[in-house]
């Protein structure tokens, strides 16, 4: 493989097992208050149903606007994540300027579209007040062998983004979800996650969380280690990002585990390291809290 050839880097399937292994047997140390506020500071919370309306995003941003009162001590999380048309929403209601507006956009889930909706659609996003944007890998093109048009789908989307970003006189962060359920071996994780970053990804992420198989912990493994291999060799920190069955405290402390062992500490961080999450609030208040919490 073209990107695997150029960085030297071939999964070690054994180790990383092995690794895996010793992390899952070290989640109950690890999981002390710092490392759950730190995990709940890294939430892009997130609702991308079929039923949301303005009124229920609304809802939800509220929520967030009352956590220093419900919650004292809390970090806010880092974004709030929604589908396009309700960007403008949650960038009116929200009142903490350090929580960003996250749109998933490029046709998701499936990115099966003409890449010209999807770069209009990435420019309507950020026109509508995104501060982050996560788009699609084009499946269609990556699993066929065809590399290049994976590689050109992202860069003129991150192109059309960064235009319209500067138009509107900020940055815009672009996110790259891999799909790594679907691609079926730890090469072709690592592969596409070399191809996103040398296009231009801010951050890859694994999973939409609308297909059978999202985040594991052996494509996070795979993905971390393929950052720390591009730093090393390009000099630029990308973010990483877990999505799909993040359910509970456990899981949010092994991806957390995952990424600290491999990146370190500079990636702890809401700029490089990010949980695209539904339910996982509410299970990492409980934990902090030592009792059941159903806020969000």
């Amino acid at each position: 493989m073209k990107y695997l050839e150029k960085y030297g880097y071939t999964p070690d399937e054994a180790k990383i097992s092995s690794d895996i292994k010793a992390i899952a047997e070290r989640l109950a140390e690890n999981t002390t208050p710092e490392a759950l506020k730190l995990c709940f500071s890294i939430m892009d919370l997130t609702t991308l149903s079929p039923t949301d309306t303005v009124e229920s995003v609304t809802r939800l941003v509220e929520k967030v606007n009352r956590l220093p009162e419900m919650f004292p001590g809390y970090p806010a999380p880092a974004s709030i994540c929604v589908y396009p048309n309700f960007g403008a929403t949650v960038r009116k209601v929200k009142k903490d300027p350090n929580v960003h507006v996250t749109n998933v956009a490029s046709c998701f889930p499936s990115a099966q579209s003409f890449l010209e909706v999807k770069v209009r659609e990435c420019e309507l996003a950020v026109e509508g007040g995104a501060d982050e944007i996560d788009i699609v890998l084009a499946l269609n093109a990556f699993l066929a062998g065809d590399e290049e048009r994976a590689y050109d789908e992202i860069v003129a989307m991150k192109a059309a983004i960064d235009k319209a970003a500067a138009a509107a006189g900020r940055e815009v962060v672009l996110k790259v979800i891999l799909e790594t359920g679907l691609l079926a071996s730890p090469d072709k994780i690592a592969e596409a996650s070399f191809l996103a970053m040398e296009a231009g990804a801010d951050f890859i992420k694994t999973s939409t969380g609308k297909v059978e198989v999202n985040a594991t912990p052996v494509a996070a493994y795979i993905m971390c280690e393929a950052i720390k291999r591009f730093y090393e060799v390009n000099g630029r920190r990308v973010g990483f990002k877990a999505a799909g069955g993040i359910s509970n405290a456990q899981d949010a402390i092994c991806y957390y585990s995952i990424a600290a062992k491999i990146l370190g500490e500079e990636w702890l961080n809401p700029k490089y390291l990010r949980f695209g999450v539904s339910r996982l609030g509410n299970s990492l208040i409980s934990a902090i809290e030592g009792q059941t919490v159903k806020y969000f």
